[in-house]
């Protein structure tokens, strides 16, 4: 039973990276090709619309001036998933990680190709929340992961597929 989970939460864990990250890019291509940076137009009325800008920080422009930090902050979180995923044995966590996993590479890639330069490039943000700020698709993914992540945890779901026991449990089952 566990062979098989373990095989379904990395075939999840694979498909939703994926899918996050092809999502992320082909809709940073559009944006590209299609808005013109600082004009804006209606996309869910007035809440949600379009507007091309070049994030060099963090959500809500935070740390304009620190682009590589967030470049090996990404390359950190990536890796730390990639490493992970050997334990993966849950497909709350693997839908979770993969959301997370794709996320990261869309906005890591930006860091690396997009101007001003290798490392340093800003994030393609295009989808502004009713002028709060302005993110991405990969943004939604890693908060959509946040929020997962933080349910897989006060459900006490495990990662490895284990549930560990208490010493009162353990005692119960001893009798």
């Amino acid at each position: 039973m566990t062979e098989s989970r373990k095989k379904l939460s990395l075939i999840l864990f694979t498909l939703i990276s994926i899918i996050s990250f092809i999502t992320d890019y082909a809709s940073k291509q559009w944006a590209l090709k299609t808005l013109t940076p600082g004009a804006e137009q209606p996309f869910l009325g007035d809440f949600i619309t379009l507007k091309l800008h070049f994030n060099p920080g963090a959500a809500f422009s935070f740390l304009v001036n620190s682009t590589w930090i967030f470049t090996i902050f990404a390359l950190v979180i990536i890796l730390g998933i990639a490493v992970s995923i050997r334990k993966l044995n849950s497909p709350g966590w693997a839908v979770a990680l993969g959301l997370m996993f794709g996320g990261a590479i869309g906005n890591f890639i930006d860091r690396l190709t997009q101007p001003p330069a290798f490392g340093i490039g800003h994030v393609v943000d295009f989808l502004n929340w009713n002028n709060w700020f302005i993110g991405n698709v990969a943004d939604i993914w890693i908060v959509v992961a946040a929020g997962l992540i933080f349910v897989l945890v006060l459900l006490n779901e495990p990662f490895n597929g284990i549930k560990e026991t208490t010493g009162s449990e353990k005692e119960k089952a001893d009798e």
